[in-house]
Formats: structure tokens, sequence, C-alpha cells
């Protein structure tokens, strides 16, 4: 039936399963960009108790320098996601889980005795030559290994289910992929008056 005239044409019913993407989108930015900040934060606090006067003490990005980097390619990776569609955004995707993997293996190495005597005789080579009483802080090595996880997760499953979510274009597209159109009408009348339909000003 048409409407009439001066009514405007209702607008188009979204897609099917247009709102569980977006839910589902949503709920991967929250999740993944949580693996991300985790790493970030881990990376600023320290990692060894120490005991003595002027023994320096390292924290997560002392012992590994790729953890801040990689948490911040990681929320680079998050928007990205959200910018790109298609094999864009599995592309962006894989390098996210690769980038969740590398966070998780360096807070795992470290967190090693190996890598924490190395930081500690290095930087405190006076202390050193009596030996430094330490003990190692798993707390937050732990919460590092849990960011790379989330953020290894989240690549994977934008690989797997990205192509499902709508992109941040896609709220000023028609479903139906088509582009908008003037209303004729509305064209006619304005020429009518005198006025150009197709000045923006």
């Amino acid at each position: 039936m048409t409407p009439p005239h001066g009514t405007p044409n209702p607008p188009p019913d979204p897609p099917r399963g247009a709102g569980a993407g977006a839910r589902e989108l949503w709920v991967w930015v929250a999740g993944t960009g949580v693996g991300c900040l985790l790493v970030l934060l881990a990376a600023g606090r320290t990692w060894v108790t120490v005991k003595g006067a002027g023994v320096v003490a390292p924290t997560g990005g002392d012992l590994s320098p790729a953890l801040t980097p990689i948490g911040l390619a990681g929320l680079a990776g998050v928007v990205a996601v959200l910018a790109t569609r298609g094999v864009g955004r599995r592309i962006v995707g894989a390098l996210l889980a690769l980038c969740g993997v590398g966070a998780a293996a360096s807070a795992w190495t470290a967190a090693g005795r190996v890598t924490v005597l190395e930081w500690l005789r290095g930087h405190n080579a006076v202390q050193a030559a009596s030996g430094i009483d330490w003990e190692p802080v798993t707390f937050w090595p732990v919460v590092a290994v849990a960011g790379g996880v989330l953020m290894a997760v989240g690549g994977i499953v934008a690989v797997v289910r990205g192509g499902r979510w709508v992109g941040m274009s896609a709220r000023y597209q028609r479903p139906d992929g088509a582009a908008p159109k003037a209303d004729d009408r509305s064209m006619w009348d304005a020429l009518d008056r005198g006025d150009d339909p197709t000045d923006s000003r």
C-alpha cells in the first residue's frame, strides 16, 4: 500500500540477528579489552619483593620490556576489529591472538628465577656481592598471563565469528546495502520553489 502524500516511508526492518551480533561484538570488546588492560596493569607492578637497603625491585615491564608494547598493540587491535570487516577483521583477529600468546609467554619467562636473578644482579651490583634476599610476587605474573590468554581467545573468536559482526560504518548503511534515496516528490517541490535540492548548505 502506497503511503499518503507527505507521509515518510517507514524505515526498513533491521536484518535478523543484527541485534544479537552487536551484543556479541560488544561483549567481545569488553572481554578482550580487559585482557589488554590486565597485561598493561601487571607490567607496571612490582613482581619481586626484596630485602635490604638500596635494593631495586623490578616491575613486570622491567623483566619483560615487551609486555607494555604488546598490551598497547592489543588495544589497537580491538579498535581495528571495530573498524574493519571481512578478511581484514580476520587478519586483525589473528594478529591479536598472536599478541595474546606473546604476552602470556613473555610473562611466564619474566617470572622465572633465572630472569629475576639476572635483573637483580645487573641493577644491584653492590648488593649482589653479598647476596640479595628476594621473593617472587606471584599475583602479578598470573594477572599478566590471564590477560594474555584473554587476548589470545579474543583474537581466535574474532577470526571465527568476526564475519558476523557489524562494522562501525554499518549504522550509516541501509540493511540491504543500497544507498539511501532522496524522495523524488520533495526534489520536484524544491525545484518548483527555486531551491537547489543538491545544495547541502
